[in-house]
């Protein structure tokens, strides 16, 4: 469609149909990134928004950019001569009520057709409206009797004025649309408003907003600044309320980093760039590496109260069995804990439906951070818990060997 559609001088901005109106009706800018030029002039914004054009095509990741002309429309203006028509006996009035109807047009009735209904305009045909010299020669009846020409009563120019008048706080807009490909907004905004701030240089009164897509992501940022900490304060006070020791949730909480490890890795390779969708993956990535550190190390303190139970745990063999017990002989929970998670996702990391793009995203933290945190928990999970056991052995033989000696 877009080989097809080619007119000279203009530039394709292909979105969803539905994403489009969304977006429309969200920030009014209909591509992924969009600028709003605002100031009090017209001509100003029009001469602001081309230079702007010009330089953003020359910016990295722009695939297509056009600066809407806020005063290059064509206006035919009536200029009623008031003696004149008084000589004629006319009023005004009566002179705009023949420009309406004959020039216009003026609807005289409707037509009924089931349960449709359609206006009927009148006016005149082409021929005597398609240009200066016919509109000239419209006739403009007397009340006495007869008529006059429209030259006779008023003077006929084209001039020019704005299409369409845009405002935004209450101040005139002239906007800016940008398409990009092979980048993501959030960089292309970034790169982009250097190099405009270098090379554009705004007049006293005149002010540049960016929107788009970029308005979401500047809200969701912020959303995220303060939901993303609150997230983690929350699973570090779950960990320690339910381990009671602040030593056990450090060792849980070292499993968060090894899981991002593996989503970045996954988002790199699928070739997904930062978004809401991910950062909502990143936070239920949180939780889930939460949840099997916790196993891991429940099964770990389990076989080691176990054995001090049972009166065995002499040496540091034993804590070494213990932990041996723990881990090593219990990875099949642990990998069917893992396995239930990805086996749910399994179906939308492949999935090609309608919001598959969103729910992948979604998906890619969890999937590519479960596995690295679950080889993270599988091998240093147990030499961490050695040597923190291990300090904490030495002390209570030293203990008890000074306890002997003072006997």
């Amino acid at each position: 469609m877009n080989a097809a559609i080619q007119i000279p001088g203009l530039t394709n901005a292909w979105t969803m149909p539905i994403k489009t109106r969304i977006d429309m009706l969200a920030t009014g800018i209909k591509t992924p990134v969009g600028i709003k030029i605002g100031g009090p002039n017209l001509e100003v914004l029009q001469k602001i928004g081309k230079e702007i054009e010009q330089v953003a095509k020359t910016i990295d990741g722009t695939r297509s950019v056009y600066a809407e002309r806020s005063a290059g429309g064509n206006y035919v203006d009536f200029d009623i001569n008031r003696e004149a028509i008084a000589r004629y006996g006319l009023t005004i009035g009566d002179v705009q009520d023949v420009i309406m109807s004959a020039i216009g047009g003026m609807n005289i009735t409707k037509t009924v057709e089931g349960l449709e209904r359609y206006p009927v305009n009148l006016r005149y045909q082409r021929d005597y409206r398609e240009n200066i010299e016919e509109l000239k020669r419209v006739r403009v009846p007397i009340r006495g009797g007869g008529n006059v020409l429209l030259s006779e009563l008023a003077e006929l120019q084209i001039k020019k004025g704005p299409p369409a008048i845009k405002s935004e706080n209450a101040r005139p807009n002239a906007w800016v649309y940008i398409d990009i490909e092979g980048i993501d907004v959030g960089t292309y905004v970034n790169n982009a408003k250097e190099i405009i701030a270098d090379k554009i240089e705004l007049p006293e009164g005149y002010s540049l907003i960016w929107s788009g897509q970029y308005e979401y992501m500047e809200r969701s940022s912020k959303r995220l600044a303060m939901v993303i900490p609150i997230t983690l304060l929350v699973v570090i006070l779950l960990l320690y309320i339910n381990t009671k020791s602040w030593i056990k949730t450090g060792i849980i909480l070292l499993a968060l980093p090894f899981s991002m490890v593996g989503a970045v890795w996954y988002l790199y390779f699928a070739d997904f760039n930062i978004s809401v969708a991910v950062w909502v993956g990143v936070i239920a990535l949180l939780g889930v590496s939460a949840e099997t550190g916790v196993v891991m190390l429940l099964y770990l303190d389990i076989a080691y109260d176990k054995f001090v139970k049972k009166g065995i745990m002499k040496n540091l063999h034993d804590l070494r069995e213990a932990i041996f017990e723990g881990a090593v002989k219990r990875i099949r929970p642990k990998m069917m804990t893992v396995m239930t998670t990805m086996i749910g996702l399994f179906p939308i990391v492949i999935g090609t439906g309608i919001g598959s793009d969103v729910m992948k995203r979604i998906a890619a933290p969890m999937v590519g951070g479960i596995l690295t945190s679950l080889i993270m928990e599988l091998t240093l999970f147990p030499a961490i818990f050695y040597i923190i056991k291990k300090r904490e052995f030495n002390k209570m033989i030293r203990s008890t060997n000074s306890l002997t000696n003072n006997k």
